[in-house]
């Protein structure tokens, strides 16, 4: 069997990968325990506190709901603009094919570190920190079909 794919990221396809990520692990509770803690003290204390505390306690709120999707999502675009435009990336029997304008590389599946299935993406790491891509958009009504596909090749 064949895939072919044309291969582009997007800043928001890196946010959004960062986010599950984040928000997936023991930071993310964190976050989110904290977010609701600064939540009900602010609606607490809110009628009792100066104006600069006021502020203190808007920007403790606005941390991680605000402050550091933005942040990532800067990062985001920033990784985006060291990528080359309009790659293709192919998978079959032998591998995963990379092309991006004259270059071209190949990875065998043994190479293949793991596949993430997420609810918008699939991300095939080719180690630990690097991978693929592939959004829904990408891979439309196959995604299952080729989720699968991947996983069979992975194991052998």
């Amino acid at each position: 069997m064949k895939y072919k794919f044309s291969y582009q990221t997007t800043p928001f396809d890196f946010w959004q990968l960062s986010m599950y990520y984040t928000y997936g692990s023991i930071v993310g509770v964190c976050n989110i325990l904290f977010t609701v803690a600064m939540f009900i003290l602010t609606l607490k204390f809110w009628s009792n506190v100066n104006d600069f505390v006021k502020i203190l306690l808007i920007i403790a709120c606005s941390l991680f709901t605000v402050i550091q999707p933005l942040v990532v999502y800067r990062k985001a675009k920033k990784q985006v603009a060291t990528l080359p435009k309009d790659m293709e990336i192919g998978f079959d029997e032998r591998g995963i094919h990379v092309k991006a304008g004259n270059q071209s590389s190949y990875l065998k599946w043994n190479t293949i570190k793991r596949i993430s299935k997420k609810p918008s993406m699939l991300v095939i790491f080719s180690n630990t920190t690097h991978g693929f891509i592939l959004t829904n958009k990408t891979l439309g009504k196959q995604k299952e079909e080729f989720y699968t596909y991947v996983v069979s090749k992975m194991k052998k």
